[in-house]
């Protein structure tokens, strides 16, 4: 954002993929039929007669519910029941009646996010990911396991949110609906005296016909009302008043924000919560199983009694194991049955499967150990029941220490969604706009064009323009701008920012989920969800892992148990009370329960969420690991060069005289002449004039009589000031008004030109009197950002776009940076393409990287971040591929022969859990991420203090 911050923030960040016309109106989740409106483009309709026709035909088809046509427009609006008849079949019946149809939706597609349940590595997720992809209706379906949340495009004619989470729930795993597509401009009341169905039918038919609203779903249940509408023609307090009209007689509604909790923050919770629980309720029959396994009998006397047998070779200390272990492997670890069962069921394994085998085989071969006790008294024989239940418990205690980390993970997206205050200061306007009042509402409540009070100390609650007051704004919070900057009327205001020392009065521009604030979230929401091309090599590795592992472990008990039966080790390397069945075991169990694939599938994640939430925090906003993936490796930055390396801002920065005029008069002359001229280069020499005045103590302009302007385009502008004829312009405009340009005047051109510099030519009376040489200044930074760039390795040009492809060609990987219009087939050709300064709403679709502010220290930024996220992932590789490699073989024994170390069952699920804890932490380091470079402006000097 500029220093001044007057740039327009004119549209939301982030438009709708679709821009079909169509209007959804669903019903509550008790399965009724819904309805939905499209509109049509017909052609070849001449009168009205011919509308009547297309009505007729169209009344007739089974499930048309309404069609009205207007002739003057061209246009149908067809109200259908989607189970009956589609789009395609309305069309067809159109253009049999004889009528062309020029636009109609051919495919509807419609958004959802959802919250899975129950996902704990990168094989559940694809397990999802397919269940979706196999629904019929869903064309596109996206899971992120470390945000634990899905993002499903899917056409509505075929299914709708109840299905999609339906087929969730059939592969095994929970779903919750976080918003639909249609949620952004949609308001949710709770409605008070809709008693009964003829209630319900006043209110529903008097929002529908109300201007602005454009779809109303009714849940009598909840009493809750949700109605989406077009904020540009009404807003939240409108449609309550809608509601409180509706009624007559004894007959009153009226109606309130329907207060819901915060999903994201109560579900981590709640997550936090189940498993800390689990461990505590684990952990209270695990530690008496481990007192009486591993402690009591190293310290007699006191663990004698357990040796007291109770039939046979049945001994105390074994009941009492047996008795304690049972909740734990039973109710505590149902969950790994009934994932491993789920998991099975789809043909896919995952650690609920390794969990459930280890587990399993300490506790069965326990039992059978109890059974042959009590049923023989010779029989001597270990048991492992503090395997299972120690295992069991450490596993759920490494889950708990991941969810607490995890939720550390989205830490900045939730600072970014709680910027926006709760409340706001409404003012009330009459018809003359004057005040008439002051209320404070919620911020659910504004509506564009509202006037909005903002005191010091105050955040703001929308996008908008200051109308009046003065005041400094702290932006540092959306843009990382850490000064706060100057407003004044007609500036700009930013949902989330601070009011630091003044009064102002704002008129909203956007808000809801129009602001930038809310745009933001929403990109840093996707960005989390996109997956980087890196975490390929963890869903190939998920694949086979499970299986493998559990070959590899069944081998290992196997080369153990037959190396124990051939006699290939001596009998000394045997622990005590254990034969070599029980050592072989152990290893196997060892080994099933050592291998992690939850780490593998959290090492990219993870680190894509902290660094995007990172990023968006300092006016970065990266989409996703794509972007992440593909910056670090750029080796060439493509500027454009108005309004990116330049301040987009022409001004003067030398005049000359080549008459007897004064260097007021000829400033006053060119005043005159270009008053009425909109042109930046005009501009720039009236600034100019106007700061020598100020120099020279001439405060006042000279106002001179102007006439005959004339606008010559692509040269300048002539007019008469007085008695005198004035010209303003170039070289091209002189010599076609047939006025000298002598040699002086060729060599200031031709000097200013090599520079780069525009000359402009001030002619009076047939003579040039004077010239201005203007340039749009290069950025302050831009020197030093260039330099910095160099540092890292990544060289810097200003190129036109065709460019761009030649230079791929050449084997570079380029990164384009851009403002304007102009830019963004640019910013698509290139590896990268970079919107700097919010940019136009084009460039902003276009580009991989969105930097808020115009300082193109961002751009060093967004590549250094993306390098640090890379080199983050490597790590998070090396920690989770380490485990597993390191750890396996230790687990199967391979220290055992030369140093007599085995990493017990219960000890090789504790390394299991610290695997992932390991991973998430590793990634939490990306938090404290610095920009590489703070510009600093100070006393004219420019430079920049690079960051540790």
């Amino acid at each position: 954002m500029d220093v001044n911050g007057r740039d327009d923030l004119k549209a939301p960040l982030l438009q709708p993929s679709d821009s079909v016309a169509i209007t959804i109106s669903e019903t509550n989740n008790k399965r009724e039929r819904k309805h939905r409106t499209a509109k049509f483009r017909i052609g070849d309709i001449k009168c009205a007669s011919c509308a009547t026709s297309i009505e007729s035909v169209l009344g007739k088809l089974n499930g048309v519910e309404n069609a009205m046509v207007s002739p003057l427009q061209g246009e149908a609006v067809i109200t259908y029941i989607p189970e009956l008849i589609n789009a395609k079949e309305i069309k067809e019946t159109i253009e049999d009646a004889g009528f062309p149809v020029y636009e109609f939706p051919e495919q509807d597609i419609a958004v959802c996010r959802l919250k899975i349940k129950g996902m704990m590595c990168t094989s559940c997720s694809e397990s999802v990911e397919r269940a979706l992809l196999m629904a019929d209706g869903v064309k596109t379906a996206v899971v992120g396991l470390a945000l634990e949340e899905a993002k499903v495009h899917f056409d509505p004619n075929v299914t709708d949110t109840y299905h999609i989470i339906e087929a969730i729930e059939d592969a095994g795993f929970g779903a919750d609906l976080i918003s639909s597509g249609n949620d952004l401009n949609k308001v949710h009341l709770t409605v008070e005296g809709v008693n009964s169905d003829e209630d319900a039918i006043i209110v529903r038919s008097s929002l529908e016909s109300a201007v602005g609203v454009t779809g109303v779903e009714m849940d009598l249940g909840e009493r809750k009302v949700s109605v989406s509408y077009n904020p540009d023609l009404t807003g939240p307090r409108s449609i309550i008043s809608c509601i409180q009209e509706a009624g007559r007689g004894s007959k009153s509604y009226n109606a309130h924000l329907y207060v819901a909790l915060r999903r994201r923050e109560t579900e981590q919770l709640q997550e936090i919560l189940r498993y800390r629980n689990q461990f505590l309720l684990s952990a209270l029959f695990s530690v008496p199983v481990f007192i009486f396994s591993m402690v009591l009998p190293m310290l007699p006397p006191y663990g004698n009694w357990l040796d007291c047998k109770i039939h046979n070779m049945l001994s105390v200390g074994m009941l009492l194991r047996w008795i304690f272990c049972t909740p734990v492997q039973f109710i505590v670890g149902r969950r790994f049955y009934v994932g491993s069962y789920h998991s099975l069921r789809r043909l896919s394994a995952n650690m609920d499967v390794l969990v459930a085998l280890g587990t399993n085989a300490a506790y069965f071969y326990s039992v059978y150990v109890v059974i042959k006790a009590l049923t023989s008294n010779k029989f001597e024989g270990q048991d492992f029941f503090e395997t299972s239940a120690m295992l069991i418990s450490f596993i759920l205690l490494g889950k708990y220490l991941e969810v607490l980390a995890k939720g550390k993970t989205s830490d900045a997206l939730s600072k970014l969604t709680e910027l926006a205050p709760e409340t706001a200061h409404l003012l009330a306007v009459d018809s003359d706009g004057n005040f008439v009042s002051e209320m404070e509402v919620s911020t659910q409540l504004l509506q564009k064009n509202d006037i909005i009070k903002i005191v010091p100390g105050a955040k703001v609650p929308v996008d908008g323009t200051v109308i009046n007051g003065q005041s400094h704004v702290n932006e540092s919070m959306i843009t990382g701008e850490a000064i706060p900057i100057a407003k004044r009327p007609g500036d700009k205001v930013i949902c989330g920012t601070m009011n630091e020392n003044g009064c102002i009065l704002v008129k909203a521009t956007h808000v809801g989920s129009e602001t930038a604030l809310s745009q933001i979230v929403q990109l840093v929401e996707a960005a989390q969800l996109a997956r980087a091309p890196v975490q390929k090599l963890a869903d190939k590795i998920s694949k086979f892992f499970v299986p493998m592992v559990v070959v590899a472990a069944f081998m290992t008990w196997l080369g153990w148990f037959i190396a124990g039966q051939a006699r290939l080790y001596p009998e000394h390397w045997m622990p005590q009370a254990i034969n070599k069945f029980e050592l072989a075991l152990q290893f196997g169990i060892s080994v099933l329960v050592v291998a992690c694939p939850c780490a593998l599938g959290l090492a990219t994640p993870t680190a894509v969420m902290v660094a995007t939430g990172k990023g968006a925090s300092q006016g970065v906003l990266i989409k996703g690991g794509n972007a992440l993936e593909k910056a670090h490796k750029v080796k060439l930055v493509v500027f454009d060069k108005t309004g990116t390396l330049t301040l987009g801002k022409p001004e003067v920065v030398s005049d000359v005289l080549f008459s007897s005029y004064s260097m007021e008069d000829l400033c006053d002359m060119a005043t005159a002449a270009e008053a009425n001229s909109e042109h930046p280069l005009a501009k720039a020499v009236m600034e100019h004039a106007n700061r020598l005045r100020l120099k020279n103590g001439s405060y006042t302009e000279h106002v001179t009589e102007v006439k005959d302007f004339e606008v010559h385009t692509g040269a300048g502008v002539s007019v008469k000031v007085g008695e005198a004829t004035v010209l303003v312009g170039n070289k091209r405009l002189m010599q076609a008004c047939s006025i000298p340009v002598g040699p002086e005047v060729e060599d200031y051109i031709l000097k200013n030109e090599q520079l780069a510099r525009t000359c402009v030519l001030v002619a009076i009376d047939g003579k040039v009197a004077g010239a201005f040489a203007v340039t749009d200044p290069v950025k302050p930074e831009a020197r030093c950002v260039i330099s910095f760039l160099r540092s890292m390795g990544i060289s810097s040009i200003m190129v036109t776009a065709d460019k761009i492809k030649e230079l791929q060609m050449k084997g570079m990987n380029v990164a384009m940076v851009g403002d304007g219009i102009n830019d963004s087939p640019a910013l698509v050709a290139a590896d990268v393409g970079m919107a700097i300064g919010a940019g136009t709403d084009v460039a902003i679709e276009a580009a991989d990287i969105v930097l808020i502010k115009s300082n193109l220290e961002d751009v060093a930024t967004a590549i250094d971040l993306s390098r640090k996220t890379m080199s983050r992932i490597r790590v998070n590789y090396v920690w989770a591929l380490g485990y597993n490699i390191l750890g396996m073989p230790v687990a199967a024994g391979i220290l055992f022969p030369f140093t007599g170390i085995r990493l017990p069952p219960w000890l090789a699920g504790a390394c299991m859990a610290a695997s992932s804890i390991s991973v998430v932490c590793s990634s939490l380091l990306l938090q404290s991420y610095k920009k590489p470079l703070h510009f600093q402006n100070t006393q004219g000097e420019s430079h920049y203090a690079k960051s540790a």
